[in-house]
């Protein structure tokens, strides 16, 4: 599998974006997924994940109650949608897959990303 992130940009507090993750190969619907961000400066932060089938989701609680993320699995695709973006949320927005399947938010535990993402917040 392999990864493209798109719909980065620059968007005004309190806006929306919805971030899309493109997978290349046949495997994708085993594949749990997540999204990380990092900011200037900062370490990697995990965001939010998904289980491979799009069942079950966990999120960041820098993020709780402003994003979604979903999983395609006949598109092969998860997106990301945010809301209510604050200038904190300003990084690259990396998606990953892990081939295990299941939910756990730390950098390591995925096996493959994508390029990344940019996403400015102007306040």
């Amino acid at each position: 599998v392999q990864l493209q992130a798109s719909g980065g940009g620059l968007v005004q507090a309190g806006g929306s974006l919805t971030l899309s993750c493109a997978a290349s190969g046949r495997t994708f619907s085993r594949y749990g997924m997540g999204w990380f961000r990092q900011a200037p400066g900062k370490e990697n932060e995990f965001v939010v994940a998904i289980t491979s089938s799009g069942g079950s989701t966990y999120y960041g609680d820098s993020v709780k109650g402003r994003v979604t993320i979903s999983k395609d699995n006949a598109q092969n695709t998860v997106y990301l949608r945010m809301n209510s973006l604050k200038p904190e949320d300003t990084g690259i927005y990396y998606c990953a897959a892990r081939s295990s399947g299941g939910i756990i938010p730390r950098v390591s535990a995925y096996d493959i990303w994508g390029q990344g993402t940019l996403v400015t917040v102007s306040s």
